[in-house]
């Protein structure tokens, strides 16, 4: 059975940490075809006061405290994995990790970088001459990254990279499914995130300035943040929705919306895993348009397209509950049978087995 140290954020808390569904699923799958994996997360963040699953039996987790001693503890466990990946966005000593895990790795073990931001780390990349990624990364076997499509495969083997594969965010069946309405949810819009300061203004022309014009219609915020920002007074805010209420949170409300952060909507083929739990749970989507959507969804049958805050007032007006199930119903289907993790997984398991096998020809040359 392959072994997989996995440095990330946070696998048992979604609090401040969107890719935790994204882990998770991935994960989980790879368990299923052989891989054992350890993820290795910081005590950070007070993600470990807001954890919304239990260790699982499909990974070991290791949280370590955030400091320097306790990150350098845990690198050195690397050095008896097969696979050894850096995630971005740790959130804690991301370059000493990075720096470290290309160091400690076996020499027949795959070194690879997954960007679960990869916009954003390009642009850290390009801004600084000595960025320790532009020396890291020609020893990498492989970058995978949570999206960004040609644009990001191409920059990174600009950067030196000798591979880029974007790996999607997908649909886990199992957690995220159609459930019974629930009144807390209850809305004609709804949206869910962070308050970010990439996506403020996208969050405003979207959906703020949408409520505010449509004074008759009732609004739900979820995620965190939001408690300090001035509402229109149709707009309700709930604050952090734990990942066991977002099937809800997707079914309640007549639809939900999705916002792209500024970067993720300028690259495109960035779509969030938000798009995919309200897909899975049946709902009617409604999303900003950025280039590469058509690979997931269709524009007027799985989905609905806002290219400002006025689409998004119109595509609520007319918004019927028969064709938002209808829009909800196909976007279900089309997922379930292109976009699951089981789908992410094998792509995933096929990587790094070759990754693996190359490794160990080499090693043993």
């Amino acid at each position: 059975m392959p072994s997989l140290a996995f440095y990330g954020s946070s696998l048992l808390s979604a609090y401040w940490n969107g890719a935790a569904t994204y882990y998770r699923g991935l994960i989980r799958d790879l368990a299923g075809r052989g891989w054992r994996t350890t993820f290795y997360e910081p005590d950070a963040f007070e993600r470990q006061q807001h954890r919304d699953i239990d260790p699982p039996d499909w990974a070991e987790v290791v949280v370590y405290q955030a400091t320097e001693g306790a990150a350098r503890s845990v690198i050195a466990e690397a050095a008896r994995a097969d696979v050894v990946v850096k995630a971005s966005g740790v959130g804690v000593f991301d370059d000493l990790l990075l720096v470290e895990l290309a160091r400690t790795a076996r020499p027949d073990a795959v070194r690879l970088f997954w960007d679960v931001d990869a916009p954003a780390t390009l642009a850290e990349i390009g801004a600084a001459p000595d960025h320790p990624m532009r020396r890291v990364l020609p020893d990498l076997d492989l970058v995978l990254t949570y999206g960004g499509g040609p644009p990001v495969v191409e920059a990174y083997r600009g950067f030196g990279a000798k591979d880029c594969v974007p790996i999607y965010n997908a649909l886990d069946p199992q957690s995220h499914h159609p459930v019974p309405a629930e009144a807390r949810f209850s809305a004609d819009l709804a949206f869910l995130g962070n308050r970010l300061p990439d996506r403020e203004a996208r969050v405003e022309e979207f959906f703020l300035n949408t409520a505010a014009g449509l004074p008759e219609r009732r609004f739900l915020i979820g995620g965190n943040g939001w408690e300090w920002r001035a509402l229109p007074e149709n707009v309700r805010r709930i604050g952090h929705v734990p990942t066991a209420d977002h099937n809800a949170f997707n079914t309640s409300p007549r639809a939900v919306l999705n916002i792209a952060r500024d970067s993720m909507a300028a690259t495109g083929w960035s779509p969030a895993t938000r798009v995919f739990e309200a897909a899975g749970a049946g709902a009617c989507l409604i999303t900003d348009a950025w280039t590469g959507l058509d690979m997931f969804l269709t524009e007027g049958e799985e989905v609905l397209v806002a290219r400002d805050g006025r689409d998004v007032a119109a595509h609520v007006e007319a918004l019927t509950e028969e064709r938002a199930r209808a829009i909800g119903q196909a976007a279900r289907r089309r997922i379930l049978d292109q976009h699951t993790y089981a789908r992410r997984g094998a792509e995933v398991d096929a990587l790094l087995r070759r990754a693996l096998s190359a490794r160990r020809s080499g090693a043993s040359a």
